[in-house]
C-alpha cells in the first residue's frame, strides 16, 4: 500500500474550471507556492488556462502574499539550474 501523506494538500482556489484544474494537475501544480515560481506567460501556455483561471490564480496568490514570477526571474532560474 502506498501512503499519500507525503503529497501536500492542494491550496489552489476553488472555482477553477475543470479544464484548468486538469491542466494544473497534469503539469504537477498543486500549491500556490509552486505557481509563484513560474511566470504568467508560462502558465498561460497550458491548455485549459484562460483569462478567468489566470485571474482566479492571480487573486489567490495575492491573498497569500505571493505573485507570479517575473519573466527575468524565470529565465535566471532556468539558466542557473542546469
Amino acid at each position: 500500500m502506498s501512503n499519500r501523506q507525503e503529497q501536500p494538500e492542494s491550496n489552489l482556489p476553488t472555482g477553477l474550471a475543470r479544464p484548468a484544474q486538469r491542466a494544473l494537475a497534469a503539469a504537477g501544480y498543486r500549491r500556490l507556492e509552486q505557481l509563484a515560481k513560474v511566470s504568467e506567460a508560462q502558465l498561460a501556455q497550458l491548455h485549459g488556462i484562460g483569462p478567468k483561471a489566470m485571474g482566479l490564480l492571480r487573486r489567490a496568490l495575492t491573498a497569500e502574499g505571493l505573485s507570479f514570477a517575473a519573466e527575468s526571474q524565470v529565465g535566471d532560474q532556468a539558466s542557473s539550474g542546469a
